[in-house]
């Protein structure tokens, strides 16, 4: 389990640094992982931040991890931003509305929008065709995927449109172009991470008018605690995990990503990105920022030029 004190190396900004101060953002689906180091990083910006997701210290998700969305809020506060936690279970449209409505109510506004939802890893059965995978599971997957992403924006959009700026981030795994080209893992999980791409473009043309701006965002090979765990290392350890799975050089922590989501927010022309679908190493490589060990992975590159073509593992000149 991480607490507030695993933040580390997380500077807390001074005023001046923090770009986001006064923003209102909203992180659905901020319990682990990725909405977590985007939650955090926020955070350190100086945004309001409210986490939502299903395990609290009271109740665990059928996804049973021991992470929970008031340790992330924890995070938000000690990296220097406000967090607050709120239970949510996204794919009910009355709860959905209620946050936002605590939201109003608490802020008057919301600025940044980060759909992070999914929690659909363990209903997949990899590489199995569609006649072999059960149904139940299968479309139970696309509802976490999809269903509660368009949940969120119905209820969040009139919030976030109410001023111009704001920044609606899809989080996906993988790039438009390198999921355009392979196969995700079985037919369920190639259509979830292909639809926040297209959602990111549908809300593009949706939002622009009242401007604001949608993206849809990956990480790379994410050490996400679930990730840490399945290799039995810790962030400190991690590198020992490059002894059974040699690509495992390439990865990033979730915090990588959430200073991807940063560097968005925080430009003022970040228009420009409407609709397109990027990375977080992209991003690095042309706002600057790096992940917490001082590398900027660009794991997608990486993936098409080095681990799809079975080459010897090597992340020189990657990171």
């Amino acid at each position: 389990m991480h607490s507030p004190d695993d933040l580390g190396t997380i500077a807390v900004m001074s005023t001046q640094e923090q770009p986001l101060a006064g923003k209102v953002a909203l992180v659905a689906g901020a319990t682990r992982g990725a909405g977590r180091g985007i939650a955090a990083q926020l955070g350190a910006a100086g945004a309001t931040v409210y986490a939502t997701g299903r395990s609290t210290r009271e109740r665990r998700s059928e996804y049973n991890r021991p992470e929970t969305i008031e340790e992330t809020a924890e995070l938000v506060t000690s990296a220097g931003g406000t967090g607050i936690a709120v239970p949510v279970d996204h794919l009910v449209p009355e709860q959905v509305e209620a946050l936002v409505a605590q939201i109003d109510a608490e802020q008057g506004r919301l600025d940044i929008v980060v759909n992070d939802i999914f929690g659909g890893d363990f209903l997949a059965d990899w590489n199995k065709p569609v006649w072999e995978h059960s149904l139940d599971d299968g479309l139970h997957l696309l509802r976490l995927a999809i269903d509660t992403h368009l949940i969120t924006s119905r209820f969040a959009f009139p919030l976030l449109i109410r001023r111009p700026g704001g920044l609606v981030v899809e989080i996906t795994d993988g790039t438009a172009a390198y999921n355009a080209e392979n196969y995700r893992l079985n037919v369920y999980y190639d259509l979830a991470k292909i639809a926040p791409i297209r959602l990111a473009r549908s809300w593009a043309h949706e939002l622009a008018d009242h401007g604001a701006t949608a993206v849809a965002l990956t990480p790379g090979w994410l050490r996400s605690e679930l990730m840490l765990d399945q290799f039995g290392v810790t962030e400190e350890t991690w590198r020992d995990a490059c002894a059974a799975q040699p690509h495992f050089v390439i990865s990033e922590t979730p915090h990588f990503v959430g200073r991807a989501v940063v560097a968005l927010a925080a430009d003022p022309e970040r228009a420009r990105w409407n609709g397109e679908s990027t990375s977080s190493g992209a991003l690095a490589q042309i706002y600057g920022f790096t992940d917490l060990d001082g590398s900027a992975p660009d794991a997608w590159r990486y993936l098409v030029e080095v681990q799809d073509p079975g080459r010897p593992a090597d992340a020189a000149g990657y990171r």
